[in-house]
């Protein structure tokens, strides 16, 4: 068997979309455990098996293109390709819209007259806002305290 004509059949050909069921079986299994190729694979095995989704056991599921067999493992491991990257752009969509909230709300104007640096109990560093070059926002720093051994 040539070996690069086995792996362009393993691949799937052109850019099929999906059976929208079987793209939905996924996004379920995904929801359900938030986790990489193989143990993504073993949340839908035990989801068939169980009859988690809709009732269909791995038969059915067969039949909206959702195959277990070996053979069957590329063009799965496609789909959930999709799907995790789907899910991946949207938190990081959900990410920007919540920093540009925050940044939105925070006042952009520092005060003409700041307040003294206060003094920190012996042992303890004062936290000091910070303002980063990048986001225009300020950060209080980490807080150090010294603690005997065995404490």
């Amino acid at each position: 068997m040539d070996p690069l004509s086995a792996a362009e059949r393993a691949q799937p050909s052109g850019p099929d979309p999906g059976d929208p069921d079987a793209i939905d079986f996924v996004r379920f299994c995904y929801r359900r455990r938030r986790v990489g190729w193989p143990e993504l694979y073993d949340e839908m095995c035990a989801v068939a098996g169980r009859g988690l989704y809709r009732g269909y056991n791995a038969d059915d599921l067969n039949g909206i293109g959702i195959g277990f067999a070996l053979y069957e493992l590329p063009a799965l491991a496609t789909i959930v390709q999709r799907v995790v990257a789907e899910d991946q752009e949207r938190r990081r969509a959900s990410v920007r819209v919540i920093r540009a909230s925050y940044i939105a709300t925070t006042d952009p104007e520092p005060t003409a007259d700041p307040e003294p640096a206060s003094i920190a109990p012996q042992g303890e560093i004062a936290a000091q806002p910070i303002e980063t070059a990048d986001t225009k926002r300020t950060e209080m720093p980490l807080r150090l305290a010294a603690a005997t051994a065995g404490a």
